[in-house]
């Protein structure tokens, strides 16, 4: 095959990367080749380049300065989990929770599909850094794409263009990713992660999740690997900064699945009651994590930007969202306005006359069609939200205090409950779970574990994860303390116990007042939880008896929980770490009346 000429034309010193451009290109056979560099001049050129295409559709610039509207195929539209694969040399490496494929196989098949792929075509070299710039944390990637859509939702995503070059310099650890939508069939799609090489391909897609290589493949599928080799964490995880009014700031890391308001935890706005409080934003999704100087854990946001789902955001349930998105953004398979604006389910706006759904069709306002997609995005750099804080910036990271487990659970699981050791609040993470709402596929209420939100992107074996989590216990000399919270529990009558939302704060403080030894909180055989008086819930309309019921411990259903979450280890196999399964059965014997040996560690 002759040799692409312009894949020689690179910016970079970096032999291995000009390398990979050109065997890439060489295979791929695109038309031009160019290199992002990240700058203004450059985003203006591609966004005109995309809307003279019909790629993006501009907003109304007086509502949505800088705004624009992408439409995927129909096809197209969320993350392929039953087409996404770790590609390892032992299929028990993978584990029992991933889609596992041959590396040899894959590489040959995936290779068949991109030769001459991008003929016609422009091949897009996007160099880019998860983490802050020059940060001990932060690693480079290189994403070669045919998609203008995903050179400009990368460019706010990530650190993109001759900055990352610069951090990368002649040096050949990088992340390596090919990116190709080809035909955008369903038929011809795959998301493949290769650890041992740090390698991702990804065909058939031009979605985010399976597009945008940065954020779920590198940030979590391939970092976790190199994290249990390096000695770090890379978990899916917001960090939040919470100010009290005396100046403390305590910094949080929480992990949640889907439909559990992480976002909205993100960027809280605290009730009136907590005037004098700030909640700053270090990220919504992502958290990398390793061991400071001083012992502790540190955390950077690998991301520049966020890609929120649309639907369900309001002013609400998350206002520093809604104002984050008005300029500057991309939205992907929301409704558009006669005007040029844009709208979503959820977003407690009534739907005005003329809108056009998410495939650009005339909706009737009879319609029961949803006029967004129920998994709609935007795409916003992280600046624009008015929580930002600068410290996202800051190459060391920040200090986590807390690390925070949440699900969606109608029982059993109360309000928050706090670990009384890293052992234990190990073995909540990998318990956690959420119950099935109506927007899921399935059955209504049948509860789905999801260890510390981690299931759909563990890159390698379920049962390696927990046990690194345990060894790195060794290393942390000042581990952050660790809760589980449940906004979502019920009472007889279906009712939610809590108001959610904003007045989350309320148990972040209380949270803060353990870390800082200011309330004792109860030990329950599952876990501590705050005395009566120790919730501050002043100007809540809540009656005592729901708080009561909201802090609840019943043991019959955490009899009932434990047994379910054995029934889990048990799928994962040899590989299930023995400390968390003896710290099971030890909970679970005491709920059944055997005297505690259990101590609550100095230090957790």
């Amino acid at each position: 095959m002759t040799p692409n000429p312009e894949a020689d034309k690179s910016p970079t010193t970096s032999a291995a990367l000009s390398q990979f451009v050109a065997e890439v290109a060489n295979l791929t056979t695109p038309d031009r080749i160019v290199w992002c560099d990240g700058s203004e001049a450059e985003r203006d050129r591609l966004t005109a380049d995309a809307v003279t295409a019909g790629i993006l559709i501009p907003l109304n610039p007086e509502k949505k300065p800088g705004c624009y509207l992408h439409r995927s195929n129909p096809n197209d539209v969320a993350r392929t989990e039953q087409l996404t694969f770790v590609c390892t040399p032992t299929k028990e490496e993978a584990g029992p929770t991933n889609n596992w494929s041959d590396p040899a196989e894959t590489y040959a098949r995936l290779n068949g599909w991109l030769k001459g792929s991008m003929r016609g075509r422009t091949l897009y070299v996007v160099p880019y850094v998860m983490g802050p710039l020059g940060s001990p944390l932060s690693k480079v990637g290189v994403e070669l794409t045919d998609s203008i859509y995903v050179v400009l939702n990368m460019r706010i995503m990530t650190r993109m263009g001759a900055a990352a070059l610069k951090q990368l310099g002649d040096s050949d650890h990088f992340n390596r990713g090919v990116h190709c939508t080809l035909d955008l069939s369903p038929e011809r799609r795959l998301i493949c992660h290769f650890p041992h090489d740090n390698t991702i391909i990804s065909v058939g897609s031009g979605y985010g999740g399976n597009a945008l290589l940065s954020k779920k493949c590198f940030a979590l599928r391939i970092a976790g690997p190199l994290g249990r080799d390096e000695g770090w964490f890379a978990e899916h995880m917001l960090i939040l900064g919470l100010e009290s009014p005396d100046g403390e700031t305590t910094y949080i890391a929480a992990a949640f699945p889907s439909a559990c308001g992480k976002t909205n935890l993100a960027m809280l706005t605290p009730p009136d009651e907590f005037k004098g409080w700030k909640v700053s934003t270090i990220g919504d999704d992502i958290a990398w994590m390793r061991v400071g100087e001083d012992g502790g854990l540190w955390a950077v946001n690998p991301e520049n930007g966020y890609f929120g789902v649309a639907p369900g955001t309001s002013a609400k349930s998350n206002f520093n969202a809604m104002k984050m998105v008005e300029h500057d953004s991309i939205f992907t398979n929301v409704a558009m306005t006669p005007d040029g604006d844009v709208w979503w389910e959820g977003m407690d706006v009534p739907p005005p006359d003329g809108l056009l759904d998410w495939q650009g069709r005339p909706r009737n306002k009879d319609s029961t069609d949803k006029a967004a997609h129920p998994n709609s995005r935007f795409t916003t750099p992280m600046r624009n939200n008015p929580a930002w804080s600068p410290q996202a910036d800051e190459p060391k990271g920040v200090p986590i205090s807390a690390i925070i487990f949440g699900g969606r659970r109608a029982s059993t699981v109360p309000l928050v409950l706090e670990s009384t050791d890293w052992t234990h609040g190990v073995l909540m993470g990998a318990t956690m779970g959420s119950e099935t709402t109506a927007a899921a596929a399935g059955a209504v209420g049948v509860l789905r574990r999801d260890p510390m939100a981690m299931l759909p992107f563990c890159g390698y074996n379920m049962g390696d994860y927990f046990a690194h989590w345990l060894k790195m216990r060794s290393a942390i000399r000042n581990p952050p303390r660790i809760f589980m919270v449940n906004w979502f529990r019920k009472d007889s009558d279906g009712k939610f116990l809590w108001p959610g939302y904003g007045e989350n704060m309320r148990v972040l403080k209380w949270m803060l007042d353990r870390i800082h030894d200011r309330v004792e909180g109860r030990e329950t055989p599952v876990g501590i939880v705050p005395n009566e008086d120790e919730l501050d819930l002043k100007g809540l309309d809540i009656s005592k008896d729901a708080a009561r019921a909201a802090l609840a411990i019943n043991p019959q259903e955490w009899k009932a929980e434990l047994e379910s979450a054995g029934e889990f280890f048990k799928r994962i196999g040899r590989t299930m770490p023995k400390e968390l399964e003896e710290r099971r059965e030890a909970i679970l014997a005491e709920l059944n009346g055997a005297p505690s040996e259990r101590k609550i560690a100095a230090g957790r």
